[in-house]
């Protein structure tokens, strides 16, 4: 089985020019630079308890954020519950944390309807703390890697397809035995972010099939339920014909899938999936610090691997205390410094998000202006 936890830490400084990230916007011409002590500002001694919860596929990042900036704030008391993007928002919603990590950003009702009684307003920061591919993986003996396109991932996951060496599956993988054993497709039991990508990704490729729209709760009743990212690696890793969708960092020892785009199968990488946020949008009509995407996943433009969620940290704009929010700025301030992103990159394998203009400028600034 294939080693991934190590390919996409792979990643230089140079290789995500998303100066902007949203198509409307040019990308600089010269190579990202190096950082600058803008982005890794000195910052001035703090104290207290500082919380947050939410992804858990940001559970490996956070540890290495949380090494490194007890380096840096060795008063400053971090935790993080990775409960999932869901219970996280909520509980950023009602006051419960002081910073959410979410694989998919607040939907407007979302911030329209939450109290948010940390905050001095309505108004929430919320920036990219890293790209992620979210991998099809699969557990069959001596298999690899598979061939798959967007609308026989949906008929697995919706019940249609339940044997792996159904035609559909072996028309695109002709050069694959494949076992004739039932497949056991593995989705979340809680309330994810990793789900709400997965879903988003089948309604707009393969709508025809997966009629169920982007949610970030399990519409159907068929599979098996996993809790948490660690759930699903764990029932995968366990179960010989299981398939699901995980954080690609955590698809170790797993079988993975190349997925459909335009003519090519595309697998995996870093660079595919900096690519599939090149060429998105931001969401329009949020706040100037609001860095949400609307991601693209129905390109055909070669070398895009469209299977992939941007991972979010959002705080307040502006808290009720002033402590915490310095010490979620300077929390933020260093997760968003080459110093942190390559941290992340390091222990969780994600692709850090840098730029020289566009992108890496608005984060920040977003990151700046909290107080």
């Amino acid at each position: 089985m294939k080693k991934t936890s190590a390919l996409l830490g792979a990643v230089t400084a140079g290789l995500l020019v998303l100066a902007g990230c949203a198509a409307n916007e040019t990308p600089a011409e010269t190579a990202t630079p190096e950082a600058t002590d803008e982005q890794t500002p000195e910052q001035e001694p703090l104290s207290g308890e500082l919380t947050g919860s939410g992804a858990s596929s940001q559970s490996a990042a956070q540890e290495a954020w949380k090494a490194g900036f007890a380096g840096m704030q060795p008063d400053v008391v971090l935790s993080y519950d990775p409960q999932g993007s869901g219970a996280g928002r909520q509980q950023f919603q009602d006051g419960a944390v002081d910073f959410v990590g979410t694989d998919s950003a607040f939907k407007q009702e979302e911030l329209d309807e939450g109290d948010f009684p940390r905050c001095a307003s309505k108004e929430i920061v919320e920036i990219p703390a890293y790209i992620s591919p979210i991998a099809v993986a699969f557990n069959l003996d001596g298999i690899d890697n598979l061939n798959l396109d967007a609308a026989t991932i949906a008929k697995i996951f919706v019940g249609d397809i339940t044997k792996w060496n159904d035609p559909a599956i072996a028309g695109l993988n002709a050069d694959v035995t494949l076992p004739d054993l039932a497949i056991v497709a593995v989705h979340r039991s809680d309330k994810s972010g990793t789900t709400g990508n997965f879903t988003d990704y089948l309604s707009q490729v393969a709508g025809e099939v997966w009629t169920y729209g982007d949610v970030e709760e399990w519409p159907l009743n068929s599979g098996e339920a996993a809790e948490k990212t660690q759930g699903v690696k764990e029932v995968l890793s366990g179960t010989v014909g299981a398939v699901g969708y995980i954080d690609a960092s955590q698809a170790t020892d797993l079988g993975t899938a190349s997925i459909k785009v335009g003519e090519e199968f595309v697998p995996f990488s870093a660079e595919a999936a900096a690519k599939a946020v090149a060429i998105s949008e931001t969401v329009p009509d949020r706040g100037d610090n609001d860095l949400a995407f609307k991601l693209n996943r129905t390109t055909t433009e070669a070398g895009v691997y469209p299977l992939v969620l941007v991972s979010y940290l959002a705080a307040c704009q502006n808290y009720t205390d002033a402590n915490t929010g310095a010490m979620v700025k300077a929390y933020l301030s260093y997760v968003t410094s080459q110093e942190g992103q390559a941290a992340a990159a390091d222990n969780a394998g994600s692709a850090p998000i840098q730029g020289e203009q566009g992108l890496a400028e608005k984060v920040m600034k977003a990151v700046d202006s909290i107080g």
